[in-house]
């Protein structure tokens, strides 16, 4: 499915106008329709004024009760899978300021239990030592003190035992100069000191692995209820369960394939050495 941003933007609005006038069409009340949908009269309420996104499962449950034909359940589960997809532009995180987006982004993960990381390209901040995060900021308008200052708070999470971490990372992502060769060193050291964590699986997918699926883009999921999928221009975020689990499964081909352990760490240290 093409992912157009106005589309996006608007397809909240046009599914609760659609579904508001689909029930009218039948000649159901909001109550009657609840009924049949076992869902509370003021859930109905909110999804036909759009301040509530309905599930895809809610929006079924919705077209079966008003029996609606095939094609047209088809198009409004379009409209849907649209709804639960958000487009979030780069600029937009600038013009409000990058540290707000550390707020969300720990929001994120205060909430979830199980996360997951794919890193075809960079180090992600969770991982990353001050002088790296400096420098990944290069290019970030405005003042980064904050914003470095902030993702570096966003760590401590990796310390919370509750939750669950799985990082992936290509071996180009380990070794892509972000910062000179010692401090490079010191940062590939990092991380297989935090590999030592019980709560925390750092997988390396090394030069030359075979697999005939290319690493796309970096992703993130939050349990299996969000994706996020990043790239120069912002991220998408997928609220959509069949969104979620085509990540989460190819997250699992590549975690297949990567190494953990002592195998990453013998890697880590190789390649750390290179830079010394």
């Amino acid at each position: 499915m093409a992912l157009d941003a106005e589309r996006l933007g608007q397809s909240k609005a046009d599914l609760a106008e659609t579904l508001r006038t689909l029930r009218k069409r039948a000649g159901l009340s909001q109550v009657r329709l609840a009924r049949r949908c076992a869902m509370s009269q003021s859930k109905i309420s909110k999804i036909e004024t759009a301040e509530l996104t309905p599930s895809l499962v809610d929006v079924e449950l919705i077209l079966r009760a008003l029996e609606a034909p095939g094609q047209l359940v088809n198009e409004v589960m379009v409209l849907a899978r649209l709804a639960n997809t958000e487009w979030q532009p780069i600029r937009a995180s600038w013009r409000r300021g990058l540290e707000k987006r550390q707020t969300e982004l720990a929001g994120l993960e205060a909430e979830a239990k199980e996360l997951r990381f794919f890193l075809p390209a960079m180090i992600t901040g969770l991982l990353a030592t001050p002088e790296y995060i400096r420098a990944s900021l290069e290019y970030s308008p405005g003042e980064i003190s904050k914003t470095v200052a902030r993702k570096l708070e966003r760590q401590a999470v990796l310390y919370d035992t509750a939750k669950h971490f799985t990082f992936l990372l290509t071996e180009q992502a380990v070794r892509w100069a972000v910062v000179p060769p010692a401090a490079m060193a010191v940062q590939i050291d990092r991380l297989a000191s935090l590999s030592h964590l019980p709560n925390v699986r750092i997988g390396l997918i090394p030069m030359g692995t075979v697999m005939s699926r290319g690493p796309m883009n970096t992703f993130t999921v939050y349990d299996d209820r969000l994706a996020t999928v990043e790239t120069f221009t912002g991220r998408t975020v997928f609220r959509d369960s069949r969104d979620i689990s085509e990540h989460l499964e190819v997250f699992g081909r590549y975690e297949q394939i990567s190494r953990f352990g002592d195998a990453a760490r013998s890697l880590l240290q190789e390649w750390a050495n290179l830079y010394r």
